[in-house]
């Protein structure tokens, strides 16, 4: 991948490198983010299993949520059916799939708080799309635009590369106008401290054995060649990798334990406190990798990891494609990814049948299910759904006969093409109507006449 996109940038050379930067304020500049940083983030991410876990976690489970693309129609939002920037992101370029290309950007975005796309293509539109190396990455400012364009360093080789070549994604910086913030700058102690603590569980179980550390008392006087001699003999039996006994001539010497252990530094539980302010900084929740969790509370965790999580990521992303990416092909639209918030089923059922006295058919099959309006969805909702009684001031002869020819519309489009279909059972259609519909129906090809044969009679019931 390195030689590919090297190739891509070969032609840059001859460019004129970016003049400095022209200051925008005083306190922000566009300068290397804190220099080192970036290699010692990549230590972390390989050395912390809690940030490899959260932030793979977060990365994996974005890649999995397909991007759709939407033209947009006053307050309308129609699907656009393979729009070109979605079969761009299929195969960015020759080496990465979109899966990788997403993984890499999330991942990029919660270790550094930035990632970077270079858009490349010959055409009016992008032809393929290539993720940068934050830490080789410098944003050049510009006191009109705020982003004048980027510098990327690449086997000590810098090349410039314009505003519209890169796509800057990146995380919310109190103090910086040019650079995001991650988890990491955020959790920094949190995770040295994990990690000492996991090297001193190394040391005390790998170099020294298990070995408290102590001090060996000489009662006696003894000569300084004696004297050496002990220390001697003490390491050589006792300090080396390997837990001895140790033999030493002489009397008058006692042993006296100034180490803690495990149970006194109450160390699985300090481990622990680690593990969950870790996993807290990233929006990871402790139900999601406790093994004490039980499947009430893994599947809150499930559903606040997404909603709290994992959504708001995807919103960021998308957002920044809308603005800086579609505008590359006619016309106006919206990137959005696939919504895959949990719903409450038990409120989302109260809250249809709160809509059903004020809205049509159409409306709640748009609103709620996102399907087609229906020629029958014109009549109010509550009509159909509320069944009133024979005593009911809504049993209505008009009413049972739209009701009934409802359900034979229904049945009819489910039933078509079959054979040996029973027969409609007529019990408050006109019987005239009833015949005639009946007729009309044995002579029509495709659902779209049998559609209108309802319609019309729809329309005559009305007009009745």
């Amino acid at each position: 991948m390195l030689d590919s996109l090297r190739k891509r940038l070969s032609g840059r050379k001859g460019r004129q490198v970016l003049l400095q930067p022209q200051p925008l304020t005083q306190l922000n500049s566009g300068l290397w983010p804190e220099g080192g940083d970036e290699a010692a983030r990549a230590r972390v991410y390989q050395q912390s299993p809690w940030v490899y876990i959260a932030i793979n976690r977060i990365a994996e489970a974005a890649a999995l949520v397909p991007l759709q693309v939407f033209r947009l129609e006053g307050e309308r939002r129609l699907a656009v059916e393979r729009h070109p920037l979605e079969r761009l992101l299929d195969a960015p370029n020759p080496q990465l799939s979109r899966f990788a290309l997403m993984e890499q950007t999330v991942g990029m975005l919660e270790l550094t708080g930035n990632a970077y796309w270079l858009l490349s293509g010959t055409g009016a539109a992008p032809g393929q799309i290539w993720p940068l190396r934050p830490d080789r990455m410098r944003v050049v400012p510009d006191s009109a635009g705020l982003v004048r364009g980027y510098v990327y360093e690449i086997d000590g080789q810098r090349i410039p590369l314009e505003a519209a070549e890169v796509l800057h994604f990146r995380r919310w910086h109190p103090a910086n106008d040019y650079y995001g913030l991650s988890a990491l700058d955020a959790g920094r102690l949190a995770i040295r401290s994990d990690g000492a603590m996991a090297q001193w569980n190394h040391s005390a179980f790998g170099q020294d054995s298990g070995v408290p550390a102590g001090i060996v008392s000489i009662r006696d006087f003894v000569s300084d060649t004696d004297f050496e001699r002990i220390k001697r003999e003490w390491r050589q039996s006792y300090g080396g990798p390997q837990r001895r006994t140790a033999f030493l001539r002489g009397g008058g010497i006692s042993w006296q334990n100034i180490g803690l252990s495990h149970n006194e530094l109450d160390f699985l539980k300090g481990r622990e406190a680690q593990r969950n302010e870790i996993l807290n900084l990233f929006g990871i929740p402790v139900g999601l990798v406790s093994e004490n969790a039980t499947e009430a509370n893994a599947r809150v965790a499930e559903r606040l990891f997404i909603e709290r999580t994992l959504w708001p990521r995807l919103v960021r992303i998308a957002s920044v494609i809308t603005q800086h990416l579609l505008p590359f092909w006619p016309g106006e639209h919206l990137a959005q990814f696939e919504d895959i918030r949990p719903t409450d089923s038990h409120a989302r059922l109260e809250e249809i049948r709160t809509a059903m006295p004020v809205l049509s058919i159409n409306e709640l099959r748009e609103r709620y299910y996102q399907l087609p309006p229906a020629p029958w969805g014109a009549l109010p909702a509550g009509m159909a759904a509320s069944a009133p009684g024979e005593n009911s001031a809504e049993a209505t002869p008009a009413n049972a006969a739209l009701q009934e020819l409802g359900r034979w519309e229904r049945f009819t489009l489910r039933r078509q093409g079959e054979q040996g279909t029973r027969p409609f059972e007529v019990r408050a259609l006109p019987a005239e109507l009833a015949f005639e519909v009946a007729a009309q129906l044995q002579a029509a090809e495709g659902s779209q006449e049998l559609q209108g044969v309802f319609r019309e009679a729809r329309e005559r019931l009305l007009e009745d």
